[in-house]
């Protein structure tokens, strides 16, 4: 049995087909026997479209009330993916990041992730659930709800995969892999099969969008093993360690 943390993008997640492509992904792992947590985005473009709702009350908008906002998106989609691993007869609980003990210090917009603060999601594997935990947030001290900005999902995953040791962490999105440049406007592109951190973080740096160099920087530190693979296909993706 192996422990994987599978962290689907909002590009994956948009509308019912993919959320129920994602919860056959996620299924297709715990029926293999593994212990699995999801770290799911908002779906789409839905945070965009909370901002553009704040901006309507406040063009100023940020801070505490702007974090507890646009924390909405993902708890969302944990949800409505919850939903479909419960139609899928799978055993699942959805959890926001307060509940799956997230602790970050107080920089509303950018949070930073300093450790796991419960055993929630620990307690919800032995009972053989499938735990979905909302990206992209979590709580500080004072039990406020903050959001990690840019790459916020990936450093969740990356994060959670550190903080419970488990085998790999896995970033689903709607490439295969890592290339040199982007597939989807070079037909010459080449794909990785394996990539080193500092190779990967210099190409987050020069524009690559493929993960957030804060994630690859959490991977280096913690030696978390990271897969970019597709949401899509069971393809092998680009292993990065």
């Amino acid at each position: 049995m192996a422990r994987f943390v599978v962290k689907f993008g909002g590009s994956s997640l948009a509308d019912a087909r993919k959320i129920y492509l994602a919860a056959r992904k996620l299924a297709a792992l715990h029926r293999a026997g593994n212990e699995v947590i999801g770290v799911l985005s908002a779906q789409g473009s839905s945070t965009d479209a909370l901002l553009a709702r704040a901006k309507e009350i406040d063009p100023d908008c940020h801070g505490r009330e702007l974090d507890m906002l646009l924390s909405t998106g993902e708890i969302c989609s944990v949800s409505l993916c919850a939903m479909a691993l419960e139609r899928l007869k799978m055993p699942v609980i959805s959890l926001c990041g307060w509940q799956a003990g997230i602790f970050t210090d107080n920089i509303y917009g950018s949070a930073n992730v300093k450790a796991l603060c419960n055993d929630r999601i620990e307690q919800e594997l032995k009972k053989g659930n499938i735990v979905l935990v909302a990206g992209f947030q979590g709580v500080d001290v004072y039990e406020n709800i903050t959001t990690l900005g840019r790459g916020g999902s990936d450093t969740t995953a990356v994060a959670l995969a550190a903080f419970l040791h488990a085998d790999r962490c896995l970033i689903c999105t709607d490439v295969d892999g890592v290339y040199d440049k982007d597939p989807r406007k070079f037909s010459d592109a080449v794909k990785f099969n394996r990539i080193g951190y500092n190779e990967m973080l210099t190409l987050s740096r020069s524009g690559a969008k493929v993960l957030h160099d804060r994630c690859v920087e959490l991977g280096k530190k913690y030696a978390v093993t990271i897969e970019v693979c597709s949401s899509f296909h069971d393809t092998p993706g680009t292993i990065v360690n």
